[in-house]
């Protein structure tokens, strides 16, 4: 019988629904296996073992006594330790939360839960979620699987890693600036960033602070099918989310069993402005024809973004540590922790620097940003106009080593915290982006790109994506 930890979440599901597999024996095999594997990468943070048990159990129960079972049932997933699971710690990534427990779960886990799926851990992520690469005080540093030196991406870096690990089937993750795009690139796995929306985040005390820029909630697994089952059960509208949209009947799952012979896509190596080392040009260069096999018509475009990549940068800073100063206020007022003064040697150097130690952000600069983020957006939508879906890579350079940053892409001097991505243009625009893994480069590293479809276009997305791995696939890529 075929290795538990290699098999989908899709097989699992059917599997233990038909009798053919016991939730209890795979739950053991997992738990198993992040306890023999997780020093490799650091994915995990916390994990719930004896829960995971309890709960697998209870899933075993419901097999044997025929009674209806949900399409994630006894499947583990992880969660990222930005979002809170009851009774489990969440660290947020930073030494002011390592002993904090959740009082109760977020909505998406609920979701997760009622599906059937068995939450096994929390997954490794930046203090506050404020960073592209993975690292913190509380845990260190995660690496990808393909080389654990190496970074795993971030903020969802030990989502990634733990999908490319094969410690587990499907993860959550969530993204602010590329935190799912990021680490599935680092990791070659896939992950899609939904329509801003899909999926609902309940804030409190601040039920709007994920618009600015988008936050997005979504699922990252290995293959595009388990991302798809897992959208299906996370998204939908939830009265506590004042953006959260309206289920359109989209089938996600049935989204990528589409063809999609009858889709225009618009192929973009820089989006223009972004400078992309000639490795990772050459691996998308040659995964973009995985959409002309599936019968798409593939045409080279050089979009009309109307502003310079620093630009693009700086009013994600402007929005970023608007963003970030509400959050201290929050754990002032509503923790009662002292981030800017008693509590500060606790945080990380980073988060201290930009953030607490940067120019407050004036009105007009905040609303001159804003502008920015229009013309980013008018230049995506006017594309996608004319196209069904955009193309572009995820990151202009490969994994790199911990500790490191690029400050220079392909001859370019870049900033180096964000200067690699090309991934924020879209949380202005909070279009729909799957994050697809383009193939190796000759270091052996993992390389990803970006499928981007119209507003609310997700099924595309799935269709597309999924047929790109019909044609590509990249099971078989994982180390082990």
């Amino acid at each position: 019988m075929t290795e538990i930890h290699t098999l989908s979440a899709t097989r699992l599901a059917r599997e233990i629904r038909n009798g053919d597999r016991s939730p209890v024996a795979v739950v053991d095999a997992v738990l198993d296996r992040i306890d023999a594997r997780n020093d490799r990468t650091n994915a995990f943070v916390t994990v719930t073992a004896d829960r995971a048990r309890e709960d697998a159990q209870a899933a075993e129960r419901a097999v044997e006594e025929g009674r209806s079972l949900g399409p994630l049932h006894g499947v583990p997933v992880a969660v990222k330790d930005l979002d809170d699971v009851a009774g489990v710690r969440t660290t947020f990534g930073s030494r002011l939360f390592e002993n904090n427990v959740a009082d109760e779960d977020d909505e998406f886990v609920r979701r997760l839960e009622a599906a059937g799926a068995i939450v096994v851990g929390k997954t490794n992520t930046p203090e506050f979620g404020l960073g592209c690469t993975t690292d913190n005080l509380v845990l260190g540093p995660t690496g990808t699987p393909f080389d654990p030196s190496k970074v795993a991406g971030g903020s969802s870096g030990g989502a990634g890693a733990a999908l490319a690990d094969q410690l587990v089937p499907i993860a959550q993750g969530s993204d602010t600036g590329g935190s799912i795009r990021t680490p599935a690139s680092c990791c070659g796995v896939f992950g899609i960033k939904p329509s801003f929306g899909r999926v609902p985040r309940v804030n409190r005390p601040d039920a709007f602070a994920d618009h600015t820029p988008f936050s997005h909630t979504g699922p990252m697994a290995r293959t595009v099918a388990d991302a798809a089952v897992m959208l299906d059960v996370m998204a939908g509208p939830d009265p506590g989310d004042p953006f959260s949209l309206p289920d359109d009947g989209t089938d996600y799952v049935g989204a990528t069993e589409r063809p999609i012979d009858d889709m225009q896509v618009a192929y973009s190596p820089d989006l223009g402005i972004y400078p992309v080392d000639q490795a990772v040009r050459d691996v998308v260069d040659g995964a973009v024809g995985a959409f002309e096999d599936a019968g798409a018509t593939v045409e080279r475009v050089d979009p009309d973004i109307d502003c310079e990549r620093e630009d693009v940068l700086h009013a994600f800073y402007t929005f970023a540590k608007v963003r970030w100063e509400s959050l201290f206020d929050n754990l002032e007022e509503v923790h009662g922790l002292d981030p800017r003064g008693a509590d500060r040697d606790l945080l990380r150097p980073v988060t201290v620097e930009t953030i607490l130690e940067s120019d407050p952000v004036t009105t007009r600069e905040y609303k001159r940003a804003d502008v920015t983020r229009t013309t980013v957006y008018d230049g995506v939508v006017d594309l996608l106009r004319e196209y069904d879906l955009l193309v572009t890579p995820t990151l202009g350079v490969t994994p790199f080593p911990h500790g490191e940053h690029p400050t220079e892409v392909d001859g370019v001097e870049v900033e180096p915290l964000r200067g690699w991505l090309l991934t924020q243009p879209f949380n202005f625009s909070g279009h729909p982006v799957g994050a697809v893994p383009a193939g190796l480069a000759d270091d052996g590293l993992p390389v990803g790109m970006q499928v981007v479809g119209r507003r609310h276009a997700d099924g595309d997305v799935l269709a597309a994506s999924a047929a790109v791995e019909r044609e590509r696939p990249w099971a078989d890529a994982y180390p082990e």
